[in-house]
């Protein structure tokens, strides 16, 4: 699942990170993503087995130009819709952790069944 979210997200030209995979001596890039997968549960169960899984992500974005973390927010909730990922927050600011970057925080479900 967290290639699928990869390539979903690399499709906007930056490149995505897993949350916390940059130490305090990487420079970071001018745009990036970033994500964490906080919950995976297996639901709807039949028989005594579950027959889907859910996946909970929160990703990132972060900029040095906080206009670009607002579009780029907007166009990548669209793209993970069309890719039938669930959005339950839409965004809310996000500490970078360096006064160069601004980022955005969005909370994401997919859920797919359990072949």
């Amino acid at each position: 699942m967290k290639e699928k979210l990869i390539e979903i997200l690399e499709t906007m030209g930056y490149p995505a990170y897993l949350q916390g995979s940059m130490s305090e001596y990487d420079e970071y890039p001018e745009s990036f993503f970033t994500f964490w997968n906080f919950d995976t549960e297996e639901i709807r169960h039949y028989n005594n087995k579950a027959t889907f899984i859910s996946y909970g992500f929160w990703v990132y974005f972060y900029s040095v130009n906080p206009a670009l973390v607002e579009n780029v927010m907007k166009e990548i909730v669209a793209k993970l819709k069309e890719n039938r990922f669930l959005i339950t927050v839409a965004g809310m600011d996000a500490d970078s952790g360096t006064k160069t970057h601004t980022g955005k925080m969005i909370e994401i479900y997919y859920t797919e069944e359990i072949k």
